[in-house]
This record gives structure tokens, C-alpha cells and sequence, in this order.
């Protein structure tokens, strides 16, 4: 037989463990072209530049239609 727990492990030496395991926020900078938050090494969702050269086409949002 392999190895058992004697005791019940708390909950808080549960958490005492896995406090490492938990999420960092997510990192923004703001773009030098458009201002807008953007994920930092990346390029902009919003306009499609990198490093001042624009590498994607970016479409224009689809605007909703109002319903009468």
C-alpha cells in the first residue's frame, strides 16, 4: 500500500501551499499609436501597429443596428 495521510490536511496549510499557484493580473501599456490599452510585446487590437509599423489590417467594428 502506498503512502496515506495520517491527518486531515486544514485548509489553511492547504493554502499555505498552493499561495504560488495563484493569477497576476493582466499587464497594459498603452499604445503610442492610438492610446488605447494594449497587451505589452504585442500587437494592437486597435489599430494594428507594432513597433510604429502597421503589421494588420484592422476592420472596422460592425455596428449594431437599432431594432424598431
Amino acid at each position: 500500500m502506498g503512502a496515506l495521510p495520517k491527518r486531515k490536511i486544514s485548509k489553511a496549510r492547504q493554502g499555505e501551499r498552493r499561495s504560488h499557484l495563484h493569477l497576476d493580473p493582466i499587464q497594459l501599456v498603452e499604445c503610442p499609436q492610438c492610446h488605447k490599452p494594449m497587451m505589452p510585446h504585442r500587437v494592437c487590437p486597435a489599430c494594428g501597429y507594432y513597433n510604429g509599423v502597421e503589421v494588420i489590417k484592422v476592420k472596422a467594428p460592425k455596428l449594431k443596428k437599432k431594432e424598431e
